[in-house]
């Protein structure tokens, strides 16, 4: 399969900032199911259709364009009823305006190099998240798991947690193993809240995804690294596809638009009514 670059062209994400009040974590926020309610059957986790037509407005929200049956929103936005909804989670980075909280209240669980400086993705200003242990794997799917809790209760279908792909970023500090070890966690957790759960780009970790226990693909710029047919293969077609670029939209239109459901949207995935917008299906 291809070989990105450290940080791949135009690659995407929220820039809604989490909320540090939000943040906020219980004692037992990291306990899956607790004694009390361990015999319990887990909800009921609802699955995609596979070529749904899907907009992608982590942006901002906006009333879904005509035709649309699926989208997904920042966790900080509300679902729309009668569409499938996935919920926006910046699982593996910290948001930029976030930095101060996770500092203050969680300064060993920001990756940092051998200077004691956290480690960027300058691409988008955003601190990665340090899953090489065990035991920060577990304290950061609490904060996270909670954030999926959220999810849940406001009404989202799925979840896709963003930046599996932040060991490319890290200078090698960490490694495909500790964030599909960490994945895992998180799809637990989707899985017990009732959510499905949407792998986030890198084909380099498809050949896990039952182990780590993603339902479907959401794929950005599929189609600019001939990467679609990939996705569809694992994912029986269940996999959103969202190009930047006129070009790559329709080389992805033409390859897998048959079969998937394929956006563009603008770079900076602004609501509709803001110059600039773009959202084309094919």
């Amino acid at each position: 399969m291809p070989q990105h670059a450290a940080t791949p062209f135009l690659r995407r994400r929220s820039t809604l900032a989490a909320l540090a009040g939000g943040v906020a974590v219980t004692a037992g926020a990291g306990v899956l199911l607790s004694g009390a309610f361990a015999a319990e059957p887990a909800p009921k986790v609802v699955l995609p259709q596979a070529d749904a037509t899907f907009d992608y407005q982590i942006g901002g929200a906006y009333t879904p364009p005509a035709g649309v049956k699926a989208l997904s929103r920042d966790r900080g936005a509300e679902p729309v009823r009668g569409l499938y909804n996935v919920c926006y989670v910046n699982a593996f980075q910290t948001q930029p305006d976030a930095m101060d909280w996770w500092q203050k209240q969680n300064p060993d669980l920001l990756l940092r190099d051998g200077s004691g400086e956290p480690v960027n993705d300058e691409a988008w200003g955003e601190a990665l998240l340090d899953t090489s242990t065990a035991a920060k794997r577990t304290r950061l799917a609490k904060i996270v798991g909670s954030w999926i809790d959220g999810c849940a209760k406001s009404g989202f279908q799925a979840v896709e947690p963003d930046n599996l792909d932040s060991y490319e970023r890290s200078g090698g500090r960490l490694t495909r193993a500790h964030n599909a070890a960490f994945a895992k966690l998180l799809a637990t957790r989707a899985h017990a809240a009732g959510l499905a759960i949407g792998q986030k780009n890198t084909t380099d970790l498809l050949d896990q995804r039952k182990t780590i226990g993603f339902d479907f693909a959401v794929a950005e710029e599929c189609g600019r690294y001939g990467e679609c047919a990939d996705y569809a293969t694992a994912y029986g077609n269940r996999v959103f596809v969202i190009e930047y670029t006129a070009r790559d939209f329709s080389q992805a239109c033409s390859a897998v638009g048959a079969e998937l459901s394929v956006v563009q949207r603008d770079l900076d995935v602004r609501p509709a009514g803001q110059k600039g917008y773009v959202f084309r299906t094919c």
